[in-house]
């Protein structure tokens, strides 16, 4: 890792400013977007009829297929699997994704969920999609 240079920008936040940084990356060869599924029936503080889920896969959609990112790696983390394993059991996913037909249980959400971000990439041949379900605040799952 010696020869590696990592430049890490957040650039989460309200829908106005995005478009304001998606041109000022050039050479870049991953991208890592983190998304909190546990928050797949919430909706957006700026806009109380918009699902956060839906609206970052829409976001995610965005990078995965701009120009600026055509054979840029996205690595994917699902976060806060923790508070997911608890919700799906109360509130089914339907509320994002009406066409989920699978139970209330985490393997098969998040395998649906997962296939769901899969399907948008437009170009899986020239670009690789790393998935990888996190709870931020969970020491233990770090390696060494």
């Amino acid at each position: 890792m010696n020869n590696w240079c990592f430049r890490v920008f957040d650039v989460g936040g309200q829908r106005s400013e995005r478009r304001k940084w998606i041109h000022c990356f050039d050479n870049v060869e991953s991208i890592i977007f983190i998304t909190a599924i546990s928050e797949y029936d919430q909706v957006l503080f700026e806009d109380e009829t918009t699902n956060r889920m839906i609206e970052s896969m829409q976001l995610f959609n965005s990078i995965c297929n701009s120009t600026w990112f055509l054979s840029t790696a996205m690595i994917l983390f699902l976060n806060k699997k923790d508070l997911f394993m608890e919700k799906i059991k109360r509130v089914n996913i339907t509320t994002a994704f009406p066409d989920y037909e699978g139970g209330q249980n985490y393997d098969e959400a998040v395998a649906f969920i997962k296939l769901k971000f899969a399907e948008l990439n437009l170009n899986p041949e020239k670009k690789t999609i790393y998935m990888h379900e996190t709870c931020a605040t969970d020491t233990n799952q770090r390696t060494k």
